[in-house]
């Protein structure tokens, strides 16, 4: 698959030129529908090192175990497969689970509603996903608050007008004004019906997961979903070594469905796991490894992203911290051990403990996501938006990570060593003691050359004062309103519309309202 641009191509008239119009205005008209990387990966640890650690993820495995809790199909497929089940308890002879794994596909493609915004998922592609699963959001006119649905609705707007992000993600925000028993149904139709690149669903229970996955067949037609990946879902480890039946279950509905999982640990070092980084590493591929499995026990060859949440704690007072140098280590070698067993990877974000949009929030989530472009990521989830340990979704948070993420795209792109980028002609029009301003080689590239932030001020002291001294989270804002208001939604098949609506009335009208 190519890099197809998220916005049009030529200059039309109607909606697609205005959308056009407005892009080259920001300069992102030639954003890709995913990334390309054209610079290496960091390999921090040696064949010695990768295998230490595969050594002991497996001694976890075989002299530990995991347990599944409540899922007695997930049981039975493990002890078919040759494990030793004792009650929930599993383990496995070392190389056991990565032999169960073998099956699952290093590289896939996800489509999207809009064929043009399709993403690849493992190889050399990079994908952008906003943050998931904060209760809350924030924004300057209203300060933090619980997310609603028109919070939920609006983030899957900006992400879908935002060019540096490739995919629409999952919960972006938790509408709590919605029965938490419905409100995957909302979410779902929100991606679908407001957005038209990749989408994730709801892994909450099972009954959620299959939900998700029949409102896909309902908008790309089941024989699609069938054969190809429609949609992710972002299933968790109960770290330390648990899976519980909500997560087996919803993992199960997934790949039975040929849809792809995201098998995530979550480790906080020192709560959910070890302080020391490489007993954290061992647990995380052992963990992820387990769920990669059950996958593939369920459906061989369906897809799966090997996933990672590695983070650190303030051990004195027992708070999470995040953009820490150990877990930006981590990741590295989390990075190496899904190269090593083949598979595609998630990994870290625009992570940071900070409450607000500060100095703080975008040191940390510069080095998380640094992390994640050097170990290799392929599905970048929590790119944009992130606050506050991930409770809180920020608008201009948002706005300030996806222009990172802008500038990532360039930076992906390692140097260009074409003739044309020695700019000799340059060099000979003007010789020596003349500045390149007026050069054509400069006329040529002026509009492409240098990344453009949306936000940052590049002007005078004596501009920006007199423009009223105005903060980056103000430009944000300001940002965020434009987009807002400037969005206008992609077309449906009035026909699919109707059907979504049809099948979210008739599940809600099946069960009662429920609130926790």
């Amino acid at each position: 698959m190519t890099d197809t641009p998220t916005i049009g191509r030529t200059r039309s008239g109607g909606r697609a030129g205005r959308i056009q119009t407005r892009a080259e205005h920001a300069g992102d008209a030639h954003a890709p529908a995913f990334l390309r990387r054209q610079i290496p990966v960091y390999e921090l640890l040696g064949e010695e090192g990768l295998a230490l650690i595969e050594t002991n993820a497996d001694r976890i495995l075989a002299d530990v175990g995991v347990e599944i809790r409540g899922d007695e199909v997930a049981l039975g497929l493990f002890r078919d497969a040759g494990a030793t089940v004792d009650g929930a308890r599993v383990r496995f002879d070392p190389g056991h689970v990565r032999a169960l794994c073998a099956t699952a596909p290093s590289q896939f493609t996800q489509l999207a509603r809009n064929p043009a915004r399709s993403v690849e998922i493992g190889g050399d592609a990079i994908v952008f996903a906003p943050a998931y699963g904060s209760p809350f959001v924030r924004d300057l006119p209203n300060g933090r608050r619980y997310a609603s649905l028109e919070d939920f609705e609006a983030f899957v707007k900006l992400a879908y007008v935002t060019p540096w992000l490739h995919h629409s993600g999952g919960t972006v925000c938790e509408p709590v004004d919605v029965p938490v028993n419905k409100r995957h149904l909302d979410m779902v139709y929100a991606h679908l019906r407001y957005s038209d690149k990749a989408m994730m669903g709801s892994v909450t229970q099972p009954s959620r997961a299959e939900d998700s996955i029949e409102m896909a067949r309902i908008a790309f037609g089941a024989d699609v979903v069938e054969r190809s990946c429609v949609i992710l879902g972002n299933v968790n480890v109960n770290s330390p070594l648990v899976w519980d039946a909500a997560m087996t279950g919803a993992l199960r509905a997934y790949a039975a469905a040929n849809q792809a999982p995201v098998v995530v640990p979550f480790i906080l070092g020192g709560a959910m796991g070890p302080v020391t980084l490489a007993g954290a590493v061992a647990q995380a591929h052992a963990e992820t490894m387990v769920g990669v499995a059950l996958g593939q026990l369920t459906r061989p060859g369906s897809p799966v992203i090997y996933g990672n949440f590695l983070s650190s704690m303030a051990l004195r007072s027992g708070s999470p911290t995040f953009g820490t140098p150990e877990p930006a280590l981590g990741s590295l070698v989390v990075g190496q051990m899904a190269r090593r067993v083949g598979l595609p990877l998630r990994c870290s974000g625009a992570f940071t403990s900070s409450k607000v949009p500060d100095g703080q929030a975008m040191m940390e989530s510069a080095v998380s996501m640094q992390a994640a472009i050097l170990c290799g990521a392929h599905f970048i989830l929590h790119s944009a938006g992130w606050l506050e340990g991930g409770l809180a979704m920020g608008y201009e948070k948002f706005v300030m990570d996806a222009d990172f993420c802008g500038a990532l795209h360039t930076y992906v792109k390692g140097i260009d060593l074409s003739e044309d980028q020695f700019a000799l002609d340059g060099f000979v029009e003007l010789g020596p003691g003349k500045h390149f301003f007026s050069a054509q080689h400069t006329l040529r590239h002026y509009e492409t050359a240098f990344w453009d932030s949306w936000v940052a001020d590049s002007t005078s002291f004596e501009q920006w004062r007199d423009a009223g001294e105005r903060r980056v989270e103000e430009r944000a804002a300001d940002r965020v309103a434009t987009m807002l208001a400037q969005y206008e939604p992609p077309p449906i098949d009035p026909a699919v519309d109707e059907a979504l609506r049809e099948f979210m009335d008739r599940r809600k009208a099946e069960m009662p309202d429920m609130w926790h």
